[in-house]
């Protein structure tokens, strides 16, 4: 007998198999795989001669680590960084070979902890680097570990100055230090700046640690072109489908899609309002197809759709509709009006993410960013992989 029959209840009907796991919840984000696993081959074909990592940090956007990381590894990635401790011990299981760094560097007292998952802390400051240096010694460990210089950004890393005092160091056989590495600030915006002053002074540094690879390009910076690359290049957004170019065409493919089910059908005649606030009036009688997702979800409330401006949209039976009104903690009313009478019903789906909606158009319609908008998705939707 399949797990999911049940027998009958005596003298009775038989019992109600249990609901399919897309209809337990509301919203459904949908990742594929392949998808992100073909980003990053195409990732890989612009950089060429430096190794392609795969940042998976915040439990790979929120799309599930251990599948992303699992699929990654497979494909041939070999280099990944994540947040923190509790992140690598999860990618571990996923990725046994590969090279792990701990962007948030070295917590007091986890040296022995990153050593025995055989990963390697990236030092964010000198005090950091003394403390590994110290369980280092004493344990007469044999791992590495990255020094993060801050070139610009003004987060973490040691200071440009205290990079260069650092460097003799590498002329020691054991000096211990794996990847030099840096972050742009600006990546995302080509012509500011910033992004040159950063790129020279990273180069200059490198200079000084002959020997040791580097690393500077994140998603975006990958498209600046060759004097970001160095010999390991870092992409987060981008493998998730995220435009790293913004402005321009999406080189990516698209990797996840949001849908949601329609819960109700309701009419709401002329000067009527829908949702908290009233802030959304029908301008005509109007249909509504009210949607189980709302910012529990992570579908940002900012992507509400107002008499004042329009928010985000959703595919329904194929048309794109706006959001009408405020969205709620768990609901989300779209105005079909335009789809013919009767066309939606009641279980239907309507697509937030997916097809004509990119991710960066719900993003920008929420007045955010799609790595905002895809770390809120993650933690809450149901989630369906392809491509395993």
């Amino acid at each position: 007998m399949d797990a999911a029959e049940k027998l009958p209840e005596p003298g009775g009907a038989p019992a109600p198999a249990p609901p399919h796991a897309d209809s337990e919840r509301g919203g459904t984000l949908t990742v594929d795989l392949d998808a992100v696993a073909a980003n990053w081959r195409a990732l890989v074909s612009r950089v060429v001669t430096a190794d392609c990592a795969a940042v998976v940090k915040s439990d790979a956007y929120g799309l599930g680590l251990e599948q992303i990381a699992g699929k990654l590894a497979a494909t041939g990635c070999k280099t990944f960084f994540v947040a923190d401790i509790a992140e690598a011990k999860r990618l571990r299981a996923s990725a046994l070979e590969a090279t792990v760094y701990v962007l948030d560097g070295l917590p007091p007292q986890g040296a022995a902890a990153i050593a025995e998952l055989n990963a390697r802390p990236v030092i964010n400051s000198m005090t950091e680097l003394a403390e590994w240096d110290a369980f280092v010694a004493a344990n007469k460990w044999q791992g590495g570990a990255a020094v993060h210089v801050d070139t610009g950004m003004n987060r973490l890393g040691i200071s440009a100055e205290e990079a260069a005092a650092l460097a003799p160091r590498v002329q020691n056989v054991n000096h211990g230090i794996t990847l030099l590495m840096s972050h742009l600030a600006c990546a995302e915006t080509p012509d500011h700046p910033l992004n040159f002053n950063q790129i020279r002074l990273f180069r200059e540094l490198r200079t000084l640690y002959h020997g040791v690879p580097a690393s500077l390009a994140n998603s975006s910076g990958i498209f600046l072109g060759d004097s970001t690359h160095h010999d390991v290049v870092r992409p987060g957004a981008a493998l998730y489908g995220i435009n790293p170019t913004a402005g321009r065409h999406n080189p990516m493919r698209p990797a996840v899609e949001l849908t949601a089910r329609v819960l109700q059908v309701r009419a709401v005649e002329h000067g009527e309002s829908v949702g908290y606030g009233a802030t959304w009036t029908a301008k005509r009688a109007s249909r509504i197809a009210v949607v189980a997702l709302g910012y529990a979800d992570g579908l940002l409330r900012a992507a509400s759709g107002s008499d004042r401006a329009r928010g985000g949209t959703a595919i329904i039976h194929g048309k794109v509709c706006p959001i009408a009104g405020r969205i709620s903690m768990d609901l989300a009313c779209i105005d079909i009006t335009d789809l013919p009478e009767g066309v939606v019903r009641r279980g239907d789906r309507a697509t937030f993410i997916g097809g004509k909606l990119a991710i960066d158009d719900l993003a920008a319609a929420a007045g955010t960013i799609g790595y905002e908008l895809l770390t809120s998705l993650g933690r809450s939707c149901q989630r369906v992989y392809r491509g395993g």
